[in-house]
């Protein structure tokens, strides 16, 4: 089906895993071994209009909102995900908002707890769509706290 969206330039998911939700997921289901993880905010795929593309290519995706959600809970279910599982990297992909760098704090603390040290890449995006700020790749800038 993704090949047959692709031939007439449709744009195709390249959603990998289900499910997606933190709150959903298994925190031993089998995808996450060896896996390169996609964590984003709930909200960031539809200001960043070209996530699948950028992102989730051979990757697992979780989402999730640090505001709405609960945040201890995410922290438990995060924490879980990285001490069991051979995690090889994560991107965290959030909005420019204030309660969405929630995100990024909950995934360094799991990953402090796991005791594991798995290089992550914050990605910032703008509420008009934009990649605004990179940390973790070569040429990224820090993305404050």
């Amino acid at each position: 089906m993704a090949e047959e969206s692709k031939s007439r330039g449709k744009p195709s998911s390249l959603l990998g895993n289900w499910p997606i939700k933190i709150k959903l997921v298994p925190p031993r289901a089998p995808f996450f071994e060896g896996a390169d993880l996609v964590i984003s905010a709930d909200c960031a795929p539809f200001a960043l209009a070209n996530l699948h593309q950028r992102f989730l290519e051979g990757k697992v995706l979780l989402i999730g909102c640090p505001k709405l959600d609960d945040q201890d809970f995410y922290l438990r279910k995060l924490t879980q995900i990285f001490t069991h599982s051979e995690i090889r990297s994560i991107a965290v992909v959030f909005m420019e908002v204030p309660c969405c760098f929630g995100l990024v704090h909950l995934v360094r603390e799991a990953v402090d707890e796991s005791g594991k040290d798995i290089p992550i890449t914050l990605h910032r995006v703008g509420t008009k769509g934009e990649i605004v700020e990179v940390e973790g790749e070569p040429g990224g800038g820090p993305v404050g706290e």
